[in-house]
């Protein structure tokens, strides 16, 4: 077997790191480095500057490390060496805090890629992408603060970055921070005793994008700052667009007055990618990349249970490269192959079943599973709807097992019925919350579920 070259072991090492890592960590830290050699058990990471070196030897080698032993099934010391090839590596940065500078520069650099014509839309993120798109278009005078919350790895930032392209095309000053970068803003200005400075610089702004905001929860003194920033740009009609893990009311250990602003506007959550949502995510990707990939590959991968983007771009960054390293054609079986110990699958849960979804639909209607299941009682059409719409969503039924659960229906009325919900549940905010209710009981259910199986009886 023809033995792998130390770049070829590190690019599969950066397409499994690139999801592990946060995308402006990867592309200050990792994105120019290359393998230089790899002999015994030391591999060498050539990088383009000493203050690279200096930081992934203290903040990343035990992730590269690890990465790393688990393509070469092989123990590794990582070491990281300047490597002359790079146009920067000669002099590198004048100092540590130029190179520090330079690096929060990059960070909130707006992504080019991250438009709203890449953003990929589905059932499960419709109504953020709408809302964006007319805060976007609309400048303070629709929904402000837009609040966006969700898993990570959904998408939040992405459309972050789009509102902020097209702010900017439109020559709105625009201020793209994180949560951990205004704390850190803030308490450098109060070391500096540069407050005014700091105030005049974020209310000052016509836009303000602030990402992860749940960074703030506990900090009292820059949950204060922010408070007042908040209350100087709505005041003046200014637009605030916000992003979390969590929404406001989840926030417990938030101050309640500035809870209370962030529910001012609208609130949009983004759910999960469901499978066709998950299949044109990887369509773009592949051609974004270029690569060939077949379709039934793409199919293989979409259909495994990813439950972000992040995830699921990782899959298919790491079959790519096990394509690579073997110098096969990606099929189904060599995806198999190369994710079956993939460590960032969703660990396996108690399922939801269609029982289940039935009984929690009808709970929230105030109905009985045989009120869903009947074909005479036309009061039960809606919440009828909303169960093919579920169990549509959350399981792997197709049309015709789903009407046989609901009372014995042609698949046809399935298939109507799920695109009804699916359309209008973009439109409709009551049966957006509605929706997000129930799928909320159905996590706490499935969680008591596994946790009662997973208990021995005395």
């Amino acid at each position: 077997m023809r033995t792998r070259s130390a770049q070829e072991i590190w690019e599969a090492a950066l397409g499994e790191l690139q999801i592990q890592v946060s995308k402006p960590n990867y592309r200050t830290w990792l994105e120019r480095t290359i393998g230089l050699s790899y002999q015994g058990n030391q591999f060498v990471v050539g990088v383009p500057n000493p203050f690279a070196a200096e930081y992934l030897d203290r903040s990343q080698r035990t992730l590269i490390a690890k990465t790393l032993i688990g393509i070469t099934r092989h123990d590794m010391q990582v070491v990281f060496q300047v490597n002359g090839r790079h146009p920067n590596s000669a002099s590198g940065y004048s100092t540590l805090e130029e190179a520090r500078l330079a690096s929060q520069t990059t960070s909130v650099r707006l992504n080019p890629k991250y438009t709203f014509d890449s953003f990929i839309i589905g059932s499960c993120n419709h109504l953020a992408y709408s809302a964006a798109l007319s805060v976007a278009q609309n400048l303070g005078l629709g929904y402000n603060p837009l609040f966006i919350y969700g898993g990570v790895g959904l998408g939040k930032t992405h459309l972050l970055h789009a509102i902020g392209h097209l702010a900017l095309a439109n020559n709105i000053q625009v201020i793209f921070v994180s949560g951990e970068q205004f704390t850190n803003e803030f308490i450098n200005a109060i070391r500096e005793k540069n407050t005014a400075a700091f105030r005049k610089k974020y209310r000052s702004a016509d836009m303000l994008l602030i990402d992860d905001i749940h960074f703030i929860i506990g900090k009292e003194q820059t949950e204060e700052s922010f408070f007042h920033t908040f209350n100087a740009l709505h005041n003046a009609n200014r637009q605030i667009v916000i992003t979390s893990t969590r929404p406001p009311k989840s926030m417990s250990s938030l101050e309640e007055r500035l809870r209370s602003r962030f529910e001012w506007g609208l609130i949009v959550d983004m759910q999960p990618p469901d499978f066709e949502t998950r299949l044109l995510i990887l369509q773009a990707k592949t051609k974004q990349v270029a690569v060939n990939v077949g379709p039934e590959v793409v199919e293989f991968i979409a259909r495994q249970a990813f439950r972000n983007i992040r995830q699921l771009e990782g899959a298919l960054n790491r079959v790519i490269a096990y394509a690579r390293l073997t110098k096969e054609t990606p099929t189904p079986r060599l995806a198999a192959k190369a994710l079956e110990d993939i460590a960032f699958k969703e660990p396996k849960q108690a399922s939801i079943t269609t029982d289940l979804i039935i009984e929690a639909v009808a709970d929230s209607f105030q109905l009985t599973p045989a009120d869903l299941k009947s074909k005479k009682r036309k009061q039960s059409t809606v919440a009828r709807e909303v169960a093919i719409y579920l169990i549509r969503q959350e399981t792997n039924y197709s049309l015709s097992q789903i009407g046989t659960e609901l009372g014995g229906r042609d698949p046809s009325f399935v298939s109507r019925a799920y695109t009804k919900i699916a359309s209008n549940i973009n439109t409709n905010p009551h049966l957006q919350r509605k929706i997000s209710d129930i799928q909320q009981r159905l996590r706490t259910k499935q969680k008591s579920s596994k946790r009662s199986s997973a208990t021995i009886p005395i």
